[in-house]
């Protein structure tokens, strides 16, 4: 499953960092900027399908839109940073349309990111964090296909109508593609149909609302595209293995 996240689309200067244990997430991509640094430990991190075994004080620099992943080899902690492309405008603007060949790079120390407590002092870091990328490794065109170009569409459409009545013949109608061929084109690129991605996407934005909100389930599921609460629970417990009023407890 690939999906996409909105980190990065309300187009303002925003930074934020949290640390994980031992975590693995997914494949995603969003609009923001994103450093992966290891703080202690293994990661196995994936970027456009090349694999890079982090260790300790490595940083996995991710450019907007590129497809990624991490998973935990044995034991790690990490600290993920995600900020918007306008806070390093200038590097953004010269960088749109390239991707490094490499993405990792390694630092001699980590600073306190806590101690960041001003856009002035969030700009250094980053910066600095571009100007060793740069002397690290080039930067070469992206080269999306058409293929891809139209997957990227079909993602960016769920994220915004995942809500409502999303199936694969508003988004065909809507992108003026046929249903047989974005249907085939979404297994090819994904492994999984629109329905099981759409299913697995509603679930895990559940999931955020079940631990960060105070919405009722019933209101969750609606607001997650469901109008049978019986659907909602089934397909949660499928997913999750658990109830969504259990997970709640216990998030």
């Amino acid at each position: 499953m690939v999906f996409f996240e909105d980190h990065g689309v309300e187009e303002k200067e925003s930074f934020e960092f949290f640390t994980l244990v031992n975590e693995n997430f997914p494949l995603h991509f969003h609009r923001a900027y994103e450093l992966i640094i290891v703080n202690e430990g293994e990661l196995l991190v994936t970027v456009d399908k090349k694999e890079y075994l982090l260790q300790q004080n490595d940083v996995a620099f991710i450019f907007n839109n590129q497809i990624h992943e991490f998973k935990t080899v044995n034991h790690s902690n990490i600290t993920i940073v995600i900020f918007s492309p306008e806070l390093i405008g200038h590097f953004f603007m010269n960088a749109k349309g390239y991707i490094p060949e490499n993405n990792v790079i390694h630092l001699r120390e980590v600073p306190d990111l806590d101690t960041l407590n001003s856009i002035y002092w969030q700009k250094s870091f980053l910066y600095d964090i571009c100007g060793r990328l740069v002397d690290h490794t080039r930067l070469t065109p992206v080269e999306y296909s058409s293929k891809t170009k139209v997957f990227y569409k079909i993602l960016l459409y769920v994220d915004k109508q995942y809500s409502y009545d999303c199936t694969l013949k508003a988004v065909a109608k809507d992108l003026q593609y046929d249903y047989a061929y974005l249907s085939k084109l979404f297994v090819h690129m994904t492994n999984i149909s629109f329905t099981e991605y759409l299913t697995q996407y509603r679930i895990s934005q559940a999931c955020y609302l079940l631990k960060n909100s105070q919405q009722t389930i019933s209101e969750i599921a609606m607001n997650c595209g469901y109008n049978n609460l019986r659907s909602f629970n089934r397909n949660f417990k499928k997913i999750t293995k658990l109830s969504p009023s259990r997970y709640r407890e216990i998030s």
